[in-house]
């Protein structure tokens, strides 16, 4: 991943395939590096998925933003990640993570030490066998961390990681923590407008699904010093500002240089409709394209 790079991170489960390739073909137009995507639960396998959009580009890289790292054990993630990535010339990048509380425990899994969990996964996942033939290159691996000692795991271990729902202040953490040389790929939602109360509107309606529902991302503003208050009816506009980039495209870009400013290597935004439909939105898309 070279430094200074921008992607798409966004989730394409909305939108027919033909059209999530449509939209992929526009992110490498656009000159974007990478096209993120998450997994959620009941939705489209990342691995499958990736592989299709990898097969019908040119250049654009494709990773995962993550794979949950609950839902195939290390042999099957060693797969179906040395499959994609032979299959595109080396165009995939593997984000895994521990996810969250509610979709694993769904799953019949415990969340009781989900550090323990991924710290035992990583050598079983690096130590699984693969007889097809490999990728040319290894496959970079990221960690999504949040907290010290995840970070300190993905530094350790792995390329680096891949922080989501954070502020620069929070990037700029995490640089000092973990020093020069690893990856530190940041999600940065945004969206393209500039009337106060729809964008806030917008950054609201997205932030009710993370805080307080999700203690990962509530417990990691609350060491960046957010107090409980700031969490209610959605949230406050102050932490809106701080996670939702919101504005002119200037005022955009003036974030995403905020958390190269603060130690990035590599900044994927997250394009929001402010019309409230699903999927990216591809005006913001071609609007923020880089330079």
């Amino acid at each position: 991943m070279r430094n200074g790079t921008i992607g798409v991170w966004t989730n394409l489960g909305a939108i027919a395939a033909p059209e999530s390739l449509e939209f992929a073909r526009k992110v490498e137009a656009c000159g974007y590096t990478t096209l993120w995507m998450p997994e959620g639960g009941g939705g489209r396998d990342p691995f499958a998925h990736a592989a299709y959009l990898l097969g019908h580009t040119d250049r654009l890289m494709v990773a995962t933003g993550i794979a949950n790292i609950w839902a195939r054990d290390p042999l099957a993630m060693c797969s179906a990640s040395n499959t994609v990535a032979e299959l595109s010339g080396g165009r995939f990048v593997l984000g895994i993570g521990v996810s969250h509380k509610p979709t694993v425990t769904d799953r019949g899994h415990s969340y009781a030490k989900p550090y323990s969990y991924m710290k035992e996964y990583l050598p079983k996942l690096k130590r699984a066998m693969y007889r097809a033939v490999a990728p040319k290159e290894q496959i970079p691996i990221l960690i999504a961390a949040l907290h010290p000692k995840m970070l300190e795991l993905a530094a350790k271990e792995t390329k680096g990681t891949h922080p989501y729902f954070v502020p620069p202040e929070h990037t700029a953490k995490v640089r000092a923590q973990i020093g020069p040389v690893p990856w530190v790929c940041v999600e940065q939602t945004v969206v393209l407008e500039s009337d106060a109360t729809k964008a806030r509107a917008v950054a609201r309606r997205f932030m009710s699904n993370y805080v307080p529902r999700l203690p990962n991302y509530t417990n990691n503003l609350r060491m960046l010093g957010w107090k409980d208050a700031e969490f209610e009816s959605g949230c406050s506009d102050r932490l809106g500002d701080a996670i939702v980039a919101w504005g002119s495209e200037a005022r955009i870009r003036e974030r995403v240089d905020a958390h190269f400013k603060a130690g990035a290597t590599h900044v994927c935004i997250q394009p929001i409709r402010v019309d409230g439909q699903p999927g990216p939105d591809v005006h913001a898309v071609e609007a923020l394209a880089p330079r």
